[in-house]
């Protein structure tokens, strides 16, 4: 049977006014910013309106750690949206925005798969309503101005050689990561060794998924620190006194966006941090009003559940002060099998034994799920080639770690797929059994958090940090930073900092290269291994097949 492209799905969408979709969470028109006919940006005052009411129910989905047999969070966290609305609950999505880099790249859009996608598709995997382009013209405006500081005579006393704010670009560029700027003579300042990150690994991006309203966003900018003395003492964003106008250049793209699915569905699509190299969850104000105006909310975290689920319980829940009452945990035969040994070419044949050696993974997972006392149901993302033997194999081992398992088939048959796994999740996010807490308290010392998370998360054996690094914890801690919880910038292939160690490894280490606090966004960044905040491109990126075709149509973006 010839399936069609995720493309040509979202195509043929019969897609209602953004206005209708709005109705169904009591968003009047007037609250909704139209950005043409299917998205709009919701208004501040609406959301202000809405804060005295009580929540509905959180449900966050997460997966197995990734691999080239791909897992389809996304697009579970699409389906079981849709799966609620189907059983009669009043259910919203809440996902982050796709980044430029990787679509051009290797990773592929963030709009769902098959019959279970946000749209319209192709807007959201590339400008969307500009929120982007917005955060990387705020981040490099304080860039701009920094060395223009600098240029005009120094009054703040900047030592040069330690700028710590670096430039970012929404593209995939390997080339930017360590360059230098303030060439060409006098004129144009003085040279200085700078770089690019990834517009998604900007504290500015941090910010706006954190930010409660605009006064937070400007306070939290002006906290951001851009340089030190050469006593070492900071120099913060608001010195430059360019917060001001990096919130206006913002103040658009705080507004979350309003999209819907295939099935005419709510969703907001808003912000987009990686979970290997920023907190990897969609905004604070987002998911809060969501929370306020459905009845569910079906929530994501980037990539494994020991990068995104971890950031989200020990970041994203503790600063917007709210819970999951169930996770999701998403899983394939396909990866199992792949964890298990066998290869992407021969992942087609029945293999349960594969399927059994490759569940350490997912069990690793679940085991972790639970220690922040939320209750885990692993959602089976179905693909055709699954037999029923590999996916009892599954359930198998998921009763024997105390949880339950259910096969959801919503890429091929939309919310009449999902509706099990629905009617699953809405039974336990009901039974009012989780008992959240992050796993480790605020006051703990900084590097005891990044302890806490490689022993407990990644089952490490020990931290490898130098004194250098671990001074600068202590500095930190000493200038009132040390109850800032910890974002750990680190590969997403494995619990390990190796990304070819699949499974549930342990007897590892985790090695620091570096730390950096984003003192605005409220976390201290932990660089291991070899993981880049600025990512290159494959070998063969997507944009090679990315074209339009005669009828005027975006091809090969999925």
């Amino acid at each position: 049977m010839a399936y069609k492209t995720d493309i040509e799905i979202a195509r043929e969408a019969t897609k209602k006014p953004i206005q209708e979709i709005g109705a169904k969470l009591g968003i009047g028109a007037d609250d909704l910013l139209p950005y043409g006919h299917d998205k709009a940006k919701l208004s501040q005052s609406f959301i202000n309106s809405v804060q005295d009411r009580p929540n509905g129910k959180l449900v966050l989905v997460t997966a197995i750690n990734p691999t080239p047999a791909g897992e389809g969070k996304t697009t579970t966290t699409v389906g079981l949206g849709d799966g609620l609305n189907r059983i009669g609950k009043n259910a919203c999505v809440c996902i982050r925005e796709a980044s430029l880099g990787p679509n051009f790249g290797m990773k592929g859009g963030a709009a769902g798969g098959g019959m279970a996608q946000v749209v319209p598709m192709e807007d959201m995997n590339l400008h969307f309503t500009g929120d982007f382009h917005a955060i990387t013209s705020a981040h490099n405006l304080l860039a701009a101005m920094l060395d223009n500081h600098v240029y005009w005579g120094n009054a703040l006393e900047i030592d040069i050689r330690r700028v710590a704010w670096r430039r970012v670009l929404d593209m995939n560029d390997r080339a930017l990561r360590q360059i230098n700027v303030n060439l060409g003579g006098v004129a144009n300042g003085f040279p200085r060794e700078a770089g690019f990150d990834i517009t998604v690994a900007s504290e500015v991006m941090a910010i706006l998924c954190l930010a409660k309203d605009l006064e937070d966003l400007q306070r939290r900018l002006g906290d951001m620190i851009v340089a030190y003395r050469r006593d070492k003492s900071p120099v913060f964003c608001r010195d430059i006194k360019a917060d001001g106008a990096m919130t206006v250049l913002l103040k658009d793209a705080m507004q979350p966006n309003l999209v819907q699915t295939l099935e005419n569905n709510p969703a907001f699509v808003h912000g987009g941090p990686f979970a290997n190299i920023a907190h990897g969850c969609n905004s604070v104000t987002a998911t809060t009003t969501a929370l306020k105006i459905a009845d569910y909310v079906v929530t994501e975290a980037g990539f494994g559940a020991d990068l995104g689920a971890e950031k989200f319980l020990n970041i994203k829940c503790r600063k917007a002060g709210i819970a999951p009452d169930c996770v999701v945990l998403v899983a394939t035969v396909r990866a199992m099998k792949m964890n298990g040994g066998v290869a992407k070419a021969d992942l087609g044949a029945e293999n349960v034994e594969a399927v059994q050696n490759g569940c350490a993974n997912l069990g690793r997972h679940i085991g972790n799920l639970k220690s922040f006392g939320v209750p885990v149901v692993v959602a089976i993302n179905h693909f055709v080639t699954d037999t029923d033997a590999e996916v009892q194999a599954v359930k198998d081992y998921v009763a024997s770690q105390g949880s339950e398992a259910v096969l959801s088939q919503h890429w091929e048959f939309g919310s009449k797929g999902s509706e099990a796994l629905a009617k699953k999740v809405a039974e336990v996010a009901e039974s009012g059994v989780s008992n959240f807490a992050p796993i480790y308290p605020d006051d703990m010392s900084l590097f005891e958090k990044i302890d806490t998370i490689a022993k407990r998360i990644y089952h490490a054996d020990e931290v490898i940090a130098d004194q250098k690094i671990r001074t600068q914890l202590k500095d930190w801690e000493e200038q009132g930073y040390g109850n800032l919880p910890i974002c750990m910038a680190k590969t997403q292939y494995s619990f390990t900092t190796d990304p070819t160690r699949r499974g549930a490894p342990t007897g590892h280490a985790v090695p620091i290269r570096e730390v950096r606090l984003s003192a605005g966004a409220g976390f201290v960044v932990v660089i291991c291994g070899e993981i880049m905040t600025m990512p290159g491109l494959p070998r063969v990126p997507s944009a090679e097949a990315i074209h339009l075709n005669d009828a005027g149509q975006i091809e090969g973006l999925f």
